[in-house]
This record gives C-alpha cells, sequence and structure tokens, in this order.
C-alpha cells in the first residue's frame, strides 16, 4: 500500500468539494458574507475551501481563540512518544494570508441569528450572510461523579488538543515502576481520536519501553463494548501481556466517585488506584451551539443530512464534533469531509453555483505499537430518512501480516500531512 498522497485524499473525500463558478455569478453589489465560528478541522476546511474556490467572491471570517491548533487526531502518538507536540501543533499564518479569508484571533461569545451576527469576547459585532458553526465539544464534567474542570487539572481527560494533552503527557512521564493508571472511557457518543483505547496502546508502549514490569492500566468503560474491540484486545495480549484490563460496567457496576487529589476511582465492585487518571465524561456540542439555540436535547445540533445545514436556521451550517451527522462518528476525517460539502452549498446559496449531490467519508486509524496501525471506516451519502448513513464499510482484520499492519500505519501518516495541509494550506 502506497503513502497517502494529495491527490489520493481529495478523491476519498467525495464530490463534496467541487463546485463551478462563473465570475458573472459574483454579486454585482457587495460580497456576500460568512463566518465560521471555530478553527479546528471543520472550521479551518470550510473556509480555506470558501476563500479558495469562491474566486474572491466571497468575505470569509475564521473566529478562533487560539492562535495555534494542536489536533486531538494523532495526540495519543505524542503521548506514546513516537511523535513529538510540535507535529501535531499548526499555524494560521498560511489561512490569514489568502484573499478574502479573515482570521480573527478571539472568542466568540454569542450569536444573533434574527440580525445575523456574531459578537465577540473584544466586542465587535460580526455580520453575515451565512454562518458556520464548528465549535467542537464541551466536556460534561459532572457526568462523573466526583469530576470538575479543577479536577481535570490533577485527572486530565485530555480530550481537546493543546494544554490538557501536555499535562497527560506530563503525568504519564512521572510515573514510576510500579505506579498504576486508571482511565474511565466516555460513553456513546463521543470525539474520536483521540481514541481512548488507542491511548492505552500508547500509554502501554511507554511503559514497556521504560521496563516498567510491574505497572498496570485499567479501563473502567461506560460502554459495552467499544469500536475495533477485538483488535485491540489481540494487540493488548500480544503487545502488552498483564498490562490492559479492560472493565465494562456490567463488571465494575458504575462509576460512583472520581477523588482525582486521592487518585481513586470507586466503583460498585471495588475502589481503584491509579497515581495517572485519566477521566474522560461525557461530551456535548460547544457551548456556543447551544446558546444559539441549535441544540436538541442529546445535546448536539441536527443537520440536513444533504447539506450540513441546521434544521433550526437555514442561514446556519454545522459540521464536525458539533452535529448530529447520523452514522458518521466525530472524527477529524469527518469534520473535513463534512466541510467541503457545507462550503459547496454555501457556494450555491450565495453565488448560484452547481451544487452536487452530498457525498462523505471518513477513516479513523489507530496504533496499537510503533508501526502496527490498524483502521475502520466507510463512505457515506444522504439517506432517505434524512440523515447520513454509510454506503459502504472496511475494517482491519484480526491476524494480518505485520506488513499490511505497518503500510496502515505509513497510510495514516500520509492522511495525516494531508489533511492538515487541507485544512491550513501550509
Amino acid at each position: 500500500m502506497k503513502k497517502m498522497n494529495r491527490r489520493t485524499f481529495n478523491s476519498l473525500m467525495g464530490l463534496g468539494a467541487a463546485s463551478l463558478l462563473s465570475p458573472s455569478m459574483v454579486m454585482a453589489q457587495g460580497k456576500p458574507k460568512v463566518v465560521i465560528i471555530g478553527g479546528g478541522a471543520g472550521g479551518a476546511t470550510v473556509a480555506r475551501y470558501l476563500a479558495k474556490d469562491g474566486a474572491g467572491a466571497i468575505d470569509v471570517t475564521l473566529i478562533e481563540n487560539s492562535k495555534t491548533y494542536t489536533t486531538c487526531f494523532f495526540s495519543n502518538l505524542y503521548v506514546g512518544d513516537v511523535r513529538n507536540f510540535d507535529s501535531i501543533t499548526h499555524s494560521y499564518d498560511s489561512l490569514a494570508a489568502m484573499d478574502g479569508l479573515s482570521v480573527v484571533h478571539d472568542m466568540a461569545t454569542g450569536i444573533d441569528r434574527d440580525a445575523k451576527t456574531v459578537t465577540v469576547a473584544g466586542g465587535a459585532k460580526i455580520p453575515y450572510d451565512r454562518l458556520v458553526v464548528s465549535p467542537g465539544i464541551d466536556l460534561i464534567y459532572d457526568s462523573v461523579p466526583g469530576y470538575s474542570e479543577s479536577a481535570a487539572e490533577i485527572a486530565p481527560h485530555a480530550w481537546q488538543g493543546g494544554p490538557q494533552t501536555e499535562l497527560l503527557k506530563a503525568k504519564l512521564d512521572a510515573l514510576e515502576n510500579g505506579q498504576n493508571i486508571v482511565m474511565v472511557a466516555p460513553p456513546n457518543p463521543y470525539r474520536c481520536p483521540p481514541g481512548p483505547y488507542e491511548r492505552v496502546s500508547m500509554m502501554a508502549h511507554t511503559l514497556k519501553t521504560r521496563g516498567f514490569t510491574d505497572s498496570t492500566i485499567t479501563i473502567l468503560d461506560t460502554k459495552p463494548k467499544f469500536s475495533k474491540q477485538g483488535l485491540f484486545t489481540e494487540g493488548w495480549e500480544a503487545n502488552y501481556p498483564g498490562v490492559v484490563e479492560w472493565l465494562p460496567p456490567e463488571i465494575h457496576g458504575g462509576i460512583l466517585n472520581v477523588d482525582a487529589a486521592a487518585g481513586t476511582v470507586e466503583t460498585d465492585l471495588d475502589t481503584f488506584e491509579g497515581s495517572l487518571l485519566n477521566v474522560i465524561p461525557a461530551q456535548r456540542a460547544g457551548a456556543i451551539a447551544s446558546t444559539a439555540g441549535l441544540t436538541n436535547d442529546s445535546g448536539f445540533c441536527p443537520i440536513e443530512a444533504g447539506s450540513m445545514r441546521s434544521t433550526v436556521d437555514e442561514n446556519v451550517f454545522v459540521i464536525g464534533d458539533a452535529s448530529i451527522a447520523g452514522a458518521m462518528p466525530k472524527s477529524g476525517f469527518s469534520a473535513n469531509s463534512q466541510a467541503k460539502v457545507a462550503a459547496m452549498n454555501i457556494r450555491g446559496d450565495l453565488l448560484d453555483a452547481r451544487v452536487f449531490p452530498a457525498r462523505y467519508a471518513n477513516t479513523c486509524w489507530s496504533l496499537i505499537s510503533p508501526e502496527n496501525g490498524v483502521k475502520v471506516g466507510a463512505q457515506y451519502e444522504a439517506g432517505e430518512d434524512g440523515k447520513i448513513v454509510a454506503t459502504s464499510k472496511f475494517i482491519s482484520q484480526a491476524g494480518e501480516e505485520a506488513s499490511v499492519r505497518s503500510a496502515t500505519y505509513q497510510e495514516s501518516i500520509g492522511w495525516y500531512d494531508s489533511i492538515t495541509s487541507d485544512m491550513f494550506g501550509a
């Protein structure tokens, strides 16, 4: 298998990026305005594609509080000493240099859907004709008894890239032989990657490379099963025998309390002690989506399957982790794919550009041990029931040759390089 190149990557994304523009379609007086909230895999991609394919006909504003973006995807490889932190951290400089695209480094604090403006912390109100909401996730800290935002400074979740990622890595590096790790894995739906079980694999790899023969990792799961479970179980037994123990809720009986300071997780079965607690609570759409009235009772945002347009407001599109995207998982690959469909439909709205049927794609790669990669993925489209549905699926198989697993890992590296270039244009 060849390393994925940019052409292959774009073909995997489907036809979502394709639309045809004619200079005659450009509005005669004043350019339409598109504002994008959130500069992650979804927001950065839609900003770049609107600026690149809009032929100068659209004013695009990307609002992102941070001046750099640390990817959650591949962050587990940093935890496992496979990559360094700089390699998963990216600048917005190339995006900001694009014609027709302004990057505002400020916090979006409010959306007035009637006035069609976004307010930022600095006080400015930014008008829009179309709005893209891509704020990622917020963590529901109290979904885990005893856990809180302050507790996360002791028992990190590392489910948002940046300081939490570095904190988890620092705490792992501080462990000594004989000290244990306890993870509380999140309920569905959750952002993935970073995947909890790849993270466990990379933690186990770190313990192994440091010669820690007396340290263990216990996963207290809130789910009865998880994606690629057979592949992970096989990998743990082969590479880290006796190190990883996975306990589903029917065994541990439920999480009763987390005491971050004491390093304990109490369950119906027992109280588990860890010098490193990695607690990953339930999740919902970023807070601004809720305050704008774009979410439903699930905490996420319903969308139209063929466009990623909000079902609440025709002038708003919601992409990435914040959206309810049917069969698609909450991943960077998914967000990037959804962004291109949204960009195409926005150009159709504002410039009368041609709009094609939505095609989506996703692949989630996981690294079990160095050069031992596995993957799961699918192609998607808008179904007759109004939801995004899978049209084809694939998954790595148990017992694959080492050469196949190595090729899968190399494919993931090619994808990472391609998607970050696709997001940031660098």
